[in-house]
């Protein structure tokens, strides 16, 4: 089963979106300081009034598209009212890796403030985090944590890349893939996206795969470039363990017949697939020209129906084993910028990081003016957005969205 106008579901890019997963930002980017930023994997310090602003005219150009705008925190916030919810969460937040280092009496002193929490309350604690300074009044007795650390520190991290929903779940035909996010910063993003897909009424009966705890998959890194065929780009943020995860699982599930592994280079500008190629239509992609003609892919399918075996073809060029894998003659590539150099400072803009609202309809930021008339001249309809605040966590429009209905091509 694919999605309808009303059913969750994605088996493509370009399929007409009907319903997306946003984060309008808020006080985790407030949290941000020029000693932090690097670590929480953020270029600079945005502007965060702006930054709302602009985000809010990227929703409203989605709603006047007709596609109805889900915002994360609203979710959590709803799903935190169903019962089992809210210990779920205080749990993977405060045991495991993400509380490793806050010892006995300070752990107890957070559980208990987020176990007294609002649902609206703790979906901010959750997301904008908790300062040693916020806490160390409240405590009735001593600790060596709170004591040591600077009154700065932060004892749960805020996530300012929230903002890209993108990453941390990705929707393959009828059922969601919650990702495992490398970077230290994002691993809650995930466990709140969980949340919402195990909690939410809305979600209610939906199958869940691949999930936070496994090898690291990133959502930015999956294109679903037709029925049947996923390309998982490998490199700085998915490893080889999570493509070949996620290939077992959409194989067991029916879900694909091909998946492309693609490996790119381990570099902040290429974090993801999607920094360097989007798809536009159902034949075409905007690619980033500098690594056009060394992009490879490796086709993995499995040696027979129901085995668990698996066959990794030798590389080829990405767009020709893309197009045999998706049967079609060709996949046309349209190039970033207009010259080497503007190719790639758009690509650093996340010029390639354009979001399909339907065939050749996409949104991208309107910062980036050789991509865009490379995009008009190939007869996309191109939605221009500003992003100058946004980009600041080097993400574009579709980073900054999870289609969660797109409607079946054909």
């Amino acid at each position: 089963m694919v999605a309808n106008a009303t059913t969750p579901g994605a088996d493509s890019e370009v399929g007409r979106l009907r319903s997306v997963l946003l984060h309008r930002p808020g006080n985790e980017l407030r949290r941000l300081t020029p000693r932090n930023n690097d670590r929480l994997l953020f270029d600079g310090i945005p502007w965060v009034s702006r930054a709302q602003d602009e985000h809010d005219a990227f929703a409203a150009a989605l709603r006047e598209r007709d596609v109805e705008v889900l915002y994360l925190t609203d979710l959590v916030t709803e799903a935190l009212e169903v019962a089992g919810a809210r210990e779920a969460v205080v749990e993977t937040t405060l045991t495991g890796p993400s509380g490793f280092d806050l010892g006995d009496t300070l752990r107890t002193y957070l559980r208990s403030m987020f176990e007294d929490a609002t649902p609206e309350g703790l979906t901010q604690l959750l997301t904008a985090g908790v300062r040693n300074d916020e806490v160390r009044s409240g405590l009735n007795r001593g600790t060596l944590v709170t004591t040591l650390l600077p009154d700065d520190a932060f004892l749960v991290d805020p996530l300012p890349n929230l903002l890209f929903t993108r990453d941390s779940s990705v929707w393959l035909r009828d059922r969601v893939a919650i990702t495992s996010l490398a970077m230290p910063a994002r691993r809650r993003e995930s466990q709140l996206t969980e949340l919402v897909y195990h909690f939410h009424p809305r979600f209610a009966g939906i199958a869940r795969m691949h999930g936070h705890q496994l090898e690291h998959v990133e959502g930015g890194d999956v294109l679903l470039l037709g029925p049947g065929v996923i390309a998982v780009g490998v490199g700085e943020r998915t490893t080889p363990a999570g493509a070949e995860r996620l290939a077992r699982q959409a194989f067991a599930a029916g879900l694909a017949t091909t998946v492309l592994a693609v490996p790119i280079a381990q570099e902040r500008a290429t974090m993801h697939l999607d920094t360097v190629c989007t798809m536009v239509d159902v034949d075409k992609v905007v690619m980033y020209p500098n690594i056009a003609d060394t992009l490879v892919a490796y086709a993995v399918t499995r040696r027979d129906p129901g085995s668990e075996d698996l066959v990794v073809a030798p590389p080829e060029p990405f767009l020709v084993a893309a197009a045999k894998a998706m049967q079609i003659d060709t996949l046309h590539r349209i190039d970033t910028g207009l010259d080497p150099v503007t190719a790639e400072r758009e690509q650093w803009d996340d010029g390639n990081n354009t979001l399909a609202l339907a065939p050749r309809l996409a949104v991208a930021y309107e910062r980036n003016d050789g991509t865009n008339a490379r995009l008009e001249e190939a007869g996309i309809e191109v939605i221009r957005i500003a992003g100058s605040e946004l980009g600041s966590g080097r993400g574009g429009p579709r980073c900054m969205s999870c289609p969660v209905i797109r409607e079946p091509l054909g």
